[in-house]
């Protein structure tokens, strides 16, 4: 009985006996291996989103770059097509209107150019400067197209005078030829006819005058032409109101003065003044005609004429500087 009873306490497990020490040993392990993975993962995943991110600048700094020499190539071919119009700019040098935009167009290019000196110095490029550079540009582009309209309604507008010129100096031309035929039909008939009874002239002069009435040494600072002569005395020569025709024709050609017309010789010629004078048979001295002047003189050799009673009285070419 005792040995049975010792044999049963020896062989048997008390109940609620704690695990052995290897246990924990291999949850220690299995739980460090799992941070280590999972360390793993994250490091991995950071890693990847980093590539990702520089992989995403990186290209946006290519299109950067892209987008900038894009614009530069916009400024070149802007800058070659504003250079083109070299030649026509020439004609309106004194506009002010082309003036005013060339110096805004010259003033847009300096910054145009400062911006990409700028962008080619910095080796990141931000899409807030790309967008100031392609606003610049813009500007240029619009200066441009109001420059190219301007020289077009400025050249529009030189043809319209260079053709009224023309149409001026043919229809001086016509005048003057309407007065030399008159002239020398007048002097075909004046020699069938006597000249007894013709109105004399001597001494005709042209004399500039400024604002006071004195005489102006230049002739482009005149306000008034002075034109003197006399008539001196012809017994044959019917007495009575005498209306003296005046013309002043410029050194290009052009006749001063909106006189009217007057009969001669069968058609209307154009004259600058005119001045009635009664002739009573006797030497009348110092008879004065006066032209105000209403558009720019120049220098140079004008011609006076003076008619009456359907006769070219005279005829000088008077040099004024």
């Amino acid at each position: 009985m005792t040995d049975q009873h010792t044999s049963n306490g020896t062989n048997s497990v008390p109940k609620g006996r704690k695990p052995g020490p290897q246990r924990y040993i291999l949850f220690a392990i299995g739980a460090f291996v799992v941070a280590v993975l999972a360390g793993w993962l994250v490091f991995s995943a950071v890693r990847a989103n980093k590539r990702a991110d520089a992989a995403k600048a990186q290209m946006e700094q290519l299109q950067l770059d892209m987008a900038q020499r894009d614009l530069e190539r916009d400024y070149q071919d802007l800058n070659n097509e504003f250079e083109q119009f070299e030649n026509s700019r020439k004609y309106i040098m004194n506009d002010s209107v082309k003036r005013e935009l060339n110096d805004k167009y010259e003033a847009a290019r300096v910054q145009v150019e400062k911006l990409q000196q700028e962008l080619a110095n910095q080796k990141t490029k931000s899409a807030a400067e790309i967008a100031k550079l392609r606003s610049e540009i813009e500007t240029l582009r619009s200066l441009l197209r109001h420059y190219v309209e301007e020289i077009d309604r400025l050249n529009k507008e030189n043809e319209a005078l260079r053709s009224e010129n023309k149409e001026i100096k043919e229809k001086n031309t016509r005048l003057s030829n309407q007065v030399n035929e008159t002239a020398r039909r007048n002097e075909v008939l004046s020699e069938r006819m006597t000249l007894a009874e013709k109105l004399n002239v001597t001494g005709l002069s042209l004399t500039p005058l400024n604002k006071k009435g004195k005489k102006e040494k230049k002739v482009t600072k005149a306000v008034q032409l002075m034109a003197t002569f006399t008539i001196p005395q012809n017994n044959s020569t019917p007495v009575g109101e005498k209306i003296i025709y005046m013309r002043i024709i410029s050194p290009s050609g052009q006749l001063l003065g909106n006189g009217g017309t007057f009969s001669f010789e069968g058609g209307n010629v154009e004259y600058t003044a005119k001045k009635s004078v009664e002739y009573a048979g006797e030497e009348i001295g110092g008879v004065t005609i006066y032209y105000d002047v209403n558009t720019p003189l120049i220098a140079g050799e004008y011609t006076v004429e003076l008619f009456a009673d359907n006769f070219r009285l005279v005829s000088r070419k008077i040099d004024l500087r």
